[in-house]
């Protein structure tokens, strides 16, 4: 019988350094969070380098990797030794050309459970990432591993509630969101405070519509390393939430953390049974959510 209850975890990092040390930091980390129950554990996204989408700059395609290769093979060893899944996000050099945006899902005995590429790509000022990355090609969906079905999620792919009803409908029971976002620091008087809320409240409304849980990792710390920029100020805050939106665990702003929740697939049913969402969706008369614009 699967397990009713596992914990998961999201890891709160600053990750302003070098890949090599970097990946120390997360490896250390990782156990950290293993040694107080988690199952299943999260990282931010592009967890091996500072936040490079600032620029565009093809210098910084030399520090995507293949598959299988360094962050695979450090953390598939780490999963095996310590019997837990792990998502590490990683940036993705698939061929000449052709780089992604991805997070490898690895099982507890070290095998690769999933592989997913970022859906959504956004360009704004200083996360100028469709010069880097492709958009994925594997669809979204739901990786069944030794400890639970999840379903991961990247950073923009936050604000689409399309992406996560269709994780959720595959049979995800968490949604996990590696995530690298913040404020430009002339605009956090003015503008952070709401646009940390919409952050909060978008993924809180998809645990609330599809009945799962949710998970997000960020980064912290300020990242100004282009001479003439303010840089980003990471704003962490990452969290887990229940199937009713109810934040189950939050970290802080500013400091490096790790977060610990239950998953209780009991509730989640029992939530599921008294809000029937799934069941009475009309789903004859969605089919124009397949349209880039619904022309007049």
């Amino acid at each position: 019988m699967p397990k009713r209850k596992y914990k998961i975890s999201v890891i709160q990092l600053n990750l302003n350094d070098v890949a090599e040390n970097n990946l120390k930091k997360c490896i250390s980390w990782v156990r950290d969070a293993a040694s107080q129950g988690a199952e299943v554990i999260l990282l931010p996204e592009l967890y091996s380098s500072h936040y490079f989408c600032q620029s565009e700059d093809v210098d910084n395609f030399a520090l995507a990797e293949p598959l299988y290769s360094t962050s695979f093979i450090a953390f598939s060893e780490l999963a095996k030794e310590l019997g837990v899944v792990i998502i590490v996000p990683f940036f993705e050099k698939r061929m000449a050309g052709i780089y992604h945006n991805s997070a490898y899902i690895i099982d507890a005995d070290g095998t690769e459970a999933g592989l997913y590429r970022k859906m959504h790509i956004p360009d704004d000022p200083h996360f100028y990432e469709k010069f880097y990355f492709t958009p994925g090609d594997l669809g979204f969906q739901a990786i069944e591993t030794k400890k639970g079905t999840v379903g991961t999620l990247i950073c923009w792919d936050q604000w689409y509630p399309e992406a996560a009803r269709i994780t959720a409908l595959k049979g995800a029971e968490v949604l996990f969101y590696p995530t690298a976002i913040g404020w430009h620091p002339k605009e956090k008087e003015q503008y952070g405070e709401n646009q940390y809320g919409a952050w909060m409240n978008v993924m809180k409304g998809h645990a609330v519509a599809n009945g799962v849980f949710v998970a997000a990792a960020n980064r912290i710390g300020l990242e100004q390393y282009i001479e003439g920029t303010e840089g980003i100020q990471f704003w962490g805050a990452s969290f887990i939430a229940g199937p009713q939106g109810e934040i189950l665990a939050q970290a802080s702003h500013d400091k490096e953390e790790i977060l610990i929740a239950e998953v209780d697939l009991d509730l989640q049913e029992n939530v599921r049974q008294n809000w029937p969402f799934f069941r009475d969706r009309r789903i004859d008369a969605f089919g124009d959510i397949t349209k880039r614009a619904i022309d007049k």
